[in-house]
């Protein structure tokens, strides 16, 4: 699925099943409570925090899926077509960076 698919997707369950978008800023606190938790495990399982019993189940997937819904309603919600967005920032990046990342000594 592509982007706009999964935009116009997370609108239609949110108008199914979801009643109403919540409002930009509890969106906003939704998505900063997402990403917190996909710190958590990534700091615990890949970093050097020891991982909890408790979290050694957390499917980070799932957490990252989490991050990408709450976007799409951001996005839904203010207006922006995140594929057109999207496509734009990869054009800028791939413009800016490819020999950026290709000089750096510190990836090779």
């Amino acid at each position: 699925m592509d982007i706009k698919n999964a935009q116009l997707t997370v609108d239609k369950w949110i108008k199914e099943h979801g009643v109403r978008y919540f409002n930009e800023l509890t969106n906003m606190a939704q998505l900063t409570e997402e990403v917190g938790e996909v710190a958590r495990i990534i700091a615990r399982r890949y970093g050097e925090q020891s991982e909890k019993e408790s979290d050694r189940n957390k499917d980070l997937g799932e957490e990252l899926a989490d991050v990408v819904f709450v976007v799409f309603c951001l996005a839904n919600q203010t207006g922006i077509d995140l594929q057109k967005a999207f496509d734009k920032k990869l054009d800028f990046k791939t413009n800016r960076d490819h020999d950026r990342h290709h000089n750096n000594k510190k990836l090779k």
